[in-house]
C-alpha cells in the first residue's frame, strides 16, 4: 500500500489546538501570527492616545493588546465565544481591561459604536458588505487599515479601463480614497489561508459626494451586470425596464405628473442615453464623474433607481 504523507502542522497552529481552539473555517479563521506585520498596521493607523478603534475578528487578541498599548479604547467584535473568552482572559488584571469592549456577534448585523480608526485582520468573506457598511457608518472615522484578499485589495483600487476595474471599485473610491499598503504572504497566518492578502487604507471623503447612495448603486447595478457590454444593451433588459417604469410611475404620482397612454419606457431610456452621449459608452471605462452625470441625467427625467 502506497504510505499517506502526514498533514504538516505549524507548532504554533498545534499549541493553539492543545488550548481547546480548533479553527473554524465557516468564520475564515486565519489569525496573523507575524508580530512585524501586526505592528506596521498599527503604524500605518496612525493612531492618537485619544482614539478608540475598532477591531474586526480580533483572534486570539495579538492585534488587540497593540491597539491597547496606543490607544484610550478599543471595540473588538468576535463572533466565536471561544475566542472572545481567550481575549478576556488575556487583558484580565492588567491595565488594559477596562479599556476593551468586546461585542459579541456577527459585525454585518451589529449596529457599529462610534470609533476613530478601525485596524483589522478580516474574515475575507465578509470583505465586501463589511466595506459599505464601514464606508456608510456615521459618524465618519479617520481611516480603515484593513487586510484583505489580495485580488480583492486590487479591485478596491482598480482605475477605468483595468482588468479588475469593477462596481466594487466605482462605488469604494465614490466614498473613500483607498491606497494598497503592503503585500503579505500566507505564511504569516495560522492556519495559511489558501490565497495572497494585503493591507488596505480606506479614508472615507468627508464631507461624501452630494449623492444618494443607493441610487448610485441602483445604477452601477446595472451598468456592470456585463461592463463590456454598450450602457444601451445594458438599459434594454426586460427586468430593468420594468423596475424603472415602476420607479417612474411611482415618482409622477407624487409629484402630480400626469403620464400619457402612449408612455414608452424603454423609448424613453434610449432617449436619454442618446441625448447625453452615453448610449455607447461601457461601464468598465466609465469614472466616477461618467456616472454622476448619467445619474444626474437620469433623476432630472424623474428616473430613479431606488424605489
Amino acid at each position: 500500500m502506497p504510505k499517506v504523507k502526514a498533514e504538516k502542522k505549524s507548532r504554533q497552529h498545534a499549541a493553539v489546538v492543545k488550548q481547546g481552539i480548533l479553527f473554524n473555517k465557516d468564520f475564515g479563521q486565519h489569525i496573523l501570527k507575524n508580530p512585524l506585520i501586526i505592528q506596521s498596521m498599527v503604524d500605518k493607523a496612525a493612531l492618537r492616545p485619544t482614539d478608540v478603534a475598532l477591531e474586526i475578528g480580533p483572534g486570539t487578541g495579538n492585534m488587540t493588546i497593540k491597539l491597547l498599548e496606543k490607544t484610550k479604547k478599543v471595540v473588538a467584535c468576535e463572533i466565536d465565544p471561544r475566542f472572545v473568552a481567550e481575549l478576556q482572559k488575556r487583558v484580565q488584571g492588567t491595565p488594559y481591561q477596562s479599556n476593551l469592549q468586546i461585542m459579541i456577534g456577527d459585525v454585518l448585523k451589529t449596529e457599529l459604536p462610534f470609533f476613530d480608526v478601525c485596524v483589522a485582520n478580516i474574515p475575507y468573506q465578509i470583505s465586501s458588505p463589511l466595506v459599505f457598511k464601514l464606508l456608510l457608518h456615521r459618524p465618519f472615522f479617520r481611516c480603515a487599515v484593513i487586510m484583505f484578499q489580495r485580488e480583492f485589495a486590487y479591485r478596491l483600487v482598480a482605475k477605468p479601463g483595468d482588468k479588475l476595474y469593477c462596481r466594487l471599485s466605482v462605488n469604494t473610491q465614490l466614498l473613500a480614497r483607498v491606497d494598497i499598503l503592503m503585500k503579505v504572504g500566507k505564511n504569516n497566518f495560522r492556519p495559511p489561508p489558501k490565497v495572497e492578502s494585503s493591507v488596505v487604507r480606506l479614508e472615507p471623503r468627508n464631507p461624501p459626494p452630494p449623492i444618494n447612495f443607493t441610487e448610485w448603486d441602483g445604477l452601477t447595478r446595472i451598468a456592470f451586470v456585463r461592463k463590456n457590454r454598450t450602457l444601451s444593451a445594458a438599459f434594454k433588459q426586460s427586468a430593468v425596464i420594468a423596475a424603472l417604469e415602476k420607479n417612474y410611475r411611482i415618482h409622477c404620482s407624487l409629484s402630480n405628473i400626469d403620464i400619457p397612454d402612449s408612455f414608452d419606457m424603454k423609448q424613453k431610456i434610449e432617449n436619454i442615453l442618446q441625448n447625453s452621449n452615453s448610449e455607447l459608452k461601457r461601464a468598465r471605462t466609465m469614472d466616477i464623474d461618467d456616472f454622476m452625470m448619467l445619474l444626474h441625467t437620469f433623476n432630472v427625467e424623474g428616473i430613479h433607481f431606488s424605489s
